[in-house]
């Protein structure tokens, strides 16, 4: 990659963070907390654009963002109000100049009048017709309060790569007013020195690193979380007085790997900010489409969690937003007849709990009709006639491929595609779907997943002869039950009376079909686990074996998706032990003991009789 290649890749990064900073800007106007420090900030970011812009030559992204900027310095010095049809153009042109941020990084053109209808409005706003690009003659576009005089010319993109150590001194020059007498240079060179030492002390704070280069960090760590593992395998078959000697220094080792993995990993953190912002001009655009009225409420875009999540949540947060606008929120005309709000608000919300980050989606919309939901999908051939199906599972039915409600397709939805690339994306990395619905009142879908993809505490148990992971993070406490407190009863797997609380108890030796060492539950040990969603499980094991630091294996990548296992790991005996899905075993307890009831239907008529 060339020198300029790189200035480039920094321009868009850049810009797309100046982006990001306009949206929560605009935001902030037209929901009243704006000031005039959220309008200046929004004016300097479409300037900063504009300036990459010009030094790369992308004059077409320089000539809208002066439009843009011409606009906001009206409303800066007082000439132009911000009343609400004004910031609507805004966001328009936000939209517009996003797109054409993607355009020039992309290399993609769009059609020659793609943002013509916007700079119209945007002209209109101060009464000017500016003619930036236009044929000679033409009257030139007036220029910011806060730039008259200055002489603004883009600089070739390959001048700019031939000369690009000399940036500020060129920077400079193309700046300077015409008539430049020494006084004026004695200044510009001061004001020079000043943004030298500016990006020299924005340095020392900040860096931008390639995500490559932080992957083989973290790929490291890993490698060096399954050494210390070994090593503990080894210092612990040593002579005692030995060992003692290489205890002290060992646990500093285990202390510093530990706080390598967790600085290694908050490199790749980053808030969910960045996807929950991208989705307000998703709603704008739909709710001009549908004619619906929708605001979007955004709750926790502070949270981080790993980046390779966040790429991952673009997608789904898409579909499910478009699912809820189009088939959820009423019209508004519905809304006022059931005396709800014309304005429909679409939730978006997101939380740490334990070891996951859970994000929400609600909309207090009609929720779904089950009734509708569940003729659709025996029409389709999807469920049985003759099925009876509780309303959860019909709930659940929108996520099956190839299923919709509506009878006529639509550039929004209708195509039976959609809901069931969300849940597929979802489990993909090891995250889990939960749907609500209430009718009349909205439904909510819950995300469940994964902070990280790379190193986390487990706690490794023993299963007959096997070996398997539990992660800690999911662990609420372990105990050995006494016999009188685990009640069997018929065409269950049992229950566990834990305190004032009833526990379903999962055996896994039976669950994972592997023999077991313990003769009754008391031989053994119960693991109590919680779910996402607070469902709590007793798992039953044979041994506890201690916890570790674990380094999360893909099986997926290698071999395919097995029900139950969420990855594998090496442990430091260097075998190879499988992650419990713990998000997945609650429904492979429920299919056990349906396949337990069938095959004993005769026995649980008598008890219950």
């Amino acid at each position: 990659m060339t020198r300029m290649d790189e200035l480039k890749k920094t321009f868009f990064v850049e810009s797309n963070e100046q982006l990001e900073a306009m949206e929560t800007g605009l935001t902030d106007l037209r929901e009243g907390s704006g000031s005039d420090d959220t309008i200046n900030a929004v004016f300097r970011a479409v300037h900063s654009i504009k300036g990459g812009a010009g030094i790369f030559g992308y004059e077409r992204l320089v000539e809208f963002s002066h439009v843009f900027e011409t606009v906001l310095d009206a409303i800066r010095h007082g000439s132009l109000a911000a009343a609400p049809d004004v910031i609507d153009v805004l966001f328009a042109a936000n939209d517009m100049l996003t797109d054409l941020v993607e355009s020039a990084r992309s290399d993609v053109n769009l059609p020659l009048d793609y943002e013509a209808d916007c700079r119209v409005f945007l002209e209109r706003l101060t009464g000017k017709s500016p003619a930036i690009g236009a044929g000679a003659g033409e009257a030139e576009m007036a220029a910011p309060a806060d730039f008259d005089g200055i002489d603004f010319t883009p600089v070739r993109a390959e001048d700019f790569n031939a000369q690009d150590e000399n940036l500020p001194e060129q920077f400079f020059e193309q700046v300077a007013p015409a008539g430049t007498d020494a006084a004026f240079d004695e200044t510009a060179d001061a004001a020079k020195n000043a943004r030298i030492d500016g990006i020299a002390k924005a340095v020392t704070t900040t860096i931008r690193v390639d995500l490559d280069r932080i992957d083989r960090m973290v790929n490291m760590v890993g490698e060096l979380v399954i050494a210390e593992a070994m090593l503990s395998e080894i210092v612990q078959e040593l002579p005692e007085d030995t060992s003692n000697r290489l205890w002290k220094t060992f646990d500093e080792v285990v202390h510093h790997t530990r706080e390598l993995k967790n600085s290694v990993m908050a490199m790749r953190a980053q808030p969910v900010k960045s996807v929950f912002q991208r989705m307000t001009r998703l709603v704008r655009e739909l709710s001009a489409k549908t004619g619906k009225k929708v605001h979007l409420e955004m709750v926790g875009e502070n949270t981080e969690v790993d980046k390779t999540i966040i790429e991952c949540l673009s997608d789904p947060l898409v579909h499910i937003i478009r699912n809820s606008i189009d088939h959820g929120i009423e019209s508004p005309a519905d809304r006022a007849a059931r005396g709800k709000n014309e304005t429909g608000t679409v939730r978006l919300s997101a939380d740490q709990r334990g070891g996951r980050i859970v994000i929400e989606v609600s909309d207090d919309g009609a929720g779904i009709n089950c009734e509708r939901v569940l003729k659709k999908a025996r029409e389709k051939g999807l469920v049985d006639a003759g099925a009876s199906l509780s309303e959860d599972e019909i709930n659940n039915l929108i996520f099956l491929p190839g299923f919709s409600t509506v009878e006529t397709a639509s550039e929004i939805s209708g195509r039976g595609v959609g809901m069931d690339v969300v849940r597929r994306n979802i489990l993909d990395i090891g995250g889990r779907i939960l749907l609500k619905s209430v009718p009349g009142q909205g439904m909510t879908i819950q995300l469940a997943l994964p902070l990280t993809l790379a190193v986390m505490d487990g706690m490794i148990i023993r299963v007959g002869n096997e070996t398997f992971v539990l992660p800690i993070s999911a662990i609420v406490e372990c105990l050995r039950p006494n016999n009188a407190d685990v009640r069997n009863l018929l065409g269950t797997r049992g229950t566990l009376q834990l305190r004032d609380a009833i526990v379903p108890l999962v055996n896994l030796t039976d669950l994972l079909q592997v023999e077991s060492v313990a003769q009754a539950a008391s031989d053994g040990v119960v693991i109590i686990v919680e779910t996402s969603d607070g469902v709590r499980l007793g798992l039953m094991a044979d041994e506890l074996c201690g916890h570790q630091q674990i380094v999360i294996k893909s099986i997926e990548e290698n071999y395919h998706c097995v029900a139950g296992i969420a990855a594998a790991t090496i442990l430091g005996n260097g075998c190879v032990a499988f992650i419990l899905d713990i998000e997945k075993l609650p429904e492979l307890a429920q299919e056990a003991e349906s396949q337990l009831r069938s095959a004993n239907p005769q026995n649980i008529r008598s008890a219950a009789a």
